[in-house]
């Protein structure tokens, strides 16, 4: 009986076919962020309503004293802590954004450590100033924030994804 050596894959033979499956895996892999989300157990027992920017915006009396999951983009200065629409269409004034009021009642920290949101981390402080963030938190139609500019606040801000 004759010795038949096992065909092995040739890579001269498919080129095309190996090119595909490399592209596919550096694409697979750049498509994938690693979300950072920080979390704070003040506010675990409370169910939160997922709402579009715009609609919290345009009514945002029906959701005064309720709990919220929002997104849009953090805005942040020496007298600002503000989220607004992360469209481009839209309006970015103050009186369009809500005031985000973290509070050392409810310390955020990076899931499964012990890393705050606003520790220095790794040589540097977390940047939040132009993220899309979502925002758990509690709206408060009164608290418009720094001189009163804006349309309401989050306070107990239990939850940031970044």
């Amino acid at each position: 009986m004759k010795y038949m050596p096992p065909k092995y894959f040739s890579i001269s033979y498919n080129r095309p076919f190996l090119f595909v499956i490399v592209m596919a895996v550096f694409v697979l892999l750049s498509c994938t962020s690693k979300k950072k989300i920080y979390k704070s157990d003040c506010n675990d027992n409370l169910s939160f309503k997922r709402l579009r920017f715009s609609q919290l915006i345009d009514s945002i009396e029906i959701y005064d004293h309720q709990y919220v999951e929002i997104t849009g983009t953090y805005k942040e200065s020496r007298d600002q802590s503000a989220l607004v629409n992360d469209s481009l269409f839209v309006d970015h004034s103050n009186s369009h954004a809500i005031w985000v009021n973290f509070s050392q009642d409810c310390p955020l920290y990076l899931t499964g450590t012990h890393i705050g949101l606003f520790e220095f981390n790794d040589g540097k402080f977390t940047q939040l100033d132009n993220k899309t963030v979502t925002l758990r938190g509690k709206i408060d139609v009164m608290h418009k924030g720094h001189l009163g500019s804006y349309r309401g606040s989050i306070d107990r801000v239990s939850f940031v994804k970044l």
